[in-house]
């Protein structure tokens, strides 16, 4: 260790607090998670099947639109899965809350009565 007069203390202590700054910005920066590009892919349906964990059937997936559980666009007659909004809702989970569940029931209701 380096001894210091007193009067080379206050231009150590800049020394030590320049360095203690410059360590807390490498600090910061390695636990900085760096943001994933979203991914704007689109999918078919058969490419949502293969993507998704339990690899479900067509026809469960097309309930799934009909409930509007899934995030979906419909382009004229085909389907399509926009990759990052299949991640957002993997992430979601799987099932409609309660209270999704009840709004989807009065909508359907409302929407029978003609």
């Amino acid at each position: 260790m380096s001894q210091f007069t007193f009067e080379q203390l206050p231009q150590a202590m800049d020394q030590v607090l320049d360095t203690l700054a410059e360590l807390k910005d490498l600090i910061i920066k390695s636990l900085e998670k760096p943001e994933e590009p979203k991914d704007d892919s689109s999918m078919d349906i058969n490419e949502l099947r293969a993507y998704l964990p339990d690899h479900p059937a067509k026809s469960t997936i097309y309930g799934w639109v009909g409930q509007g559980l899934i995030p979906y666009h419909k382009y004229s007659k085909k389907l399509s899965f926009k990759k990052a909004e299949i991640d957002a809702w993997l992430e979601k989970g799987f099932g409609a809350t309660a209270e999704e569940v009840e709004n989807m029931a009065i909508d359907y209701v409302n929407r029978m009565r003609i």
